[in-house]
């Protein structure tokens, strides 16, 4: 067992692969902390290989606060035997900041075996591509947009069953308000035709497009890529919301996508963020986590930002409306079904709670965690029958 405490990201890996030439599979952004990152089930460029990041939890250090108000520290770990299982359970997807203060995670990969730290856990490429392909908002029109979107989906869908021979390559299509579209690559290089690969997945993408991308590929050590940090200039005010895609969007839907980044009336940034999904993500079954989300295809956020708080209202209710144009056919919400998988907890969304922004009737909690949340709901009753640790989207204690 490794554990990790009050660490980023990138010290996460740093860590890990400089000790022992492991990982979790986690997310891309290296200041990002270790601790609300895992609660909520943790995603990265290595998902589709090695599946979640709570998919090698092994177990949690934890202060709960029980029904007198004292505190205490439980060890609750996966083993079959330990009394405390079901809050190990608790931390593998039901979100940080609902039972209590973590103060350590224990990774083990399933199946391990022994005490040697280079074998409980993956081992990541040494080496992969690192690509950007850039399209110019200068000369694509609606046509080409539907075009590429279409295409990028449509790769994923024919690509995310675990065991597909593309595990080992991650694209994440970003749709921004700036100058260019990017689809941002990383490819493990020891795989073989690693290139080809590589290369037909961008024709693939590419295909129709009408524009000609502009393509940068660099051969990186895996932990100096998994521990860079991109400059961004992000501005400071900011509202995120969530879903996951178990089908491709509708051409209506891309459609929108495309009114919503080429308003002139909003003044702010706005990124559309299609992340690869699925692969070995989806060989786990529903239950065994409390990540229920085990079909996808893609991973997708909207992200709106903007400079001045004078400017908040106007910004949020910009987010708000283009969203819900988006998944207007299920109430304005992505609602598990056919087609979509509900939301990602770790981008939290208060509006889920607002039937003014909500009108598909179905729960926030059930958007969030589907059939997880009554479970979650008695763990929460057992360790915090108090409700000491809550917040806006918490987790609501079972009655009894």
């Amino acid at each position: 067992m490794l554990d990790i405490t009050d660490a980023t990201l990138g010290q996460m890996y740093e860590q890990l692969y400089l000790g022992w030439k492991v990982t979790v599979p986690a997310g891309v952004c290296p200041p990002v902390g270790v601790g609300g990152h895992i609660a909520g089930g943790g995603y990265g460029p290595l998902s589709r290989k090695f599946g979640l990041s709570v998919d090698h939890l092994y177990g949690v250090e934890i202060v709960v606060v029980d029904r007198s108000g004292q505190a205490r520290t439980i060890v609750a770990t996966a083993r079959p035997n330990d009394p405390h299982r079901d809050l190990w359970w608790a931390h593998t997807g039901g979100g940080g900041g609902n039972f209590g203060f973590v103060t350590k995670y224990l990774f083990r990969t399933p199946g391990a075996t022994g005490d040697d730290p280079g074998k409980l856990l993956p081992t990541p490429p040494p080496t992969l591509f690192m690509t950007w392909v850039s399209y110019p908002w200068d000369g694509l029109t609606q046509e080409g947009f539907l075009r590429l979107v279409k295409n990028h989906n449509a790769w994923h869908a024919a690509h995310s069953a675990p065991g597909d021979p593309y595990e080992g390559l991650h694209g994440a299509l970003h749709l921004n308000t700036e100058k260019f579209i990017y689809l941002e690559i990383r490819t493990d290089a020891t795989m073989p035709d690693a290139r080809k690969m590589l290369d037909d997945y961008i024709a693939a993408v590419s295909a129709g497009v009408g524009v000609t991308p502009q393509i940068s590929t660099t051969d990186d050590l895996w932990l100096a890529n998994a521990t860079l940090e991109f400059p961004q200039t992000i501005p400071p005010r900011t509202k995120s919301k969530g879903s996951y895609l178990r089908k491709p969007l509708a051409d209506r839907q891309i459609v929108e996508l495309y009114r919503g980044l080429r308003d002139p009336a909003y003044k702010g940034q706005c990124l559309v963020y299609f992340a690869g999904y699925g692969g070995q993500v989806n060989a786990v079954g529903p239950n065994a986590t409390a990540v229920p989300q085990r079909d996808s295809i893609l991973k997708l956020w909207f992200s709106a930002s903007w400079p001045n708080a004078a400017d908040d209202e106007e910004s949020v209710d910009w987010v708000r409306r283009f969203y819900q144009r988006v998944f207007a056919d299920t109430g304005g919400m992505p609602v598990p079904g056919d087609r979509y998988d509900g939301c990602y907890i770790n981008y939290p969304d208060i509006d889920s709670k607002d039937p003014a922004w909500n009108r598909s009737g179905v729960p926030w909690s059930t958007l969030y965690y589907k059939q997880s949340y009554p479970r979650l709901q008695r763990i929460k009753a057992k360790y915090d029958p108090n409700n000491t640790f809550r917040h806006a989207l918490s987790i609501e204690p079972a009655a009894g």
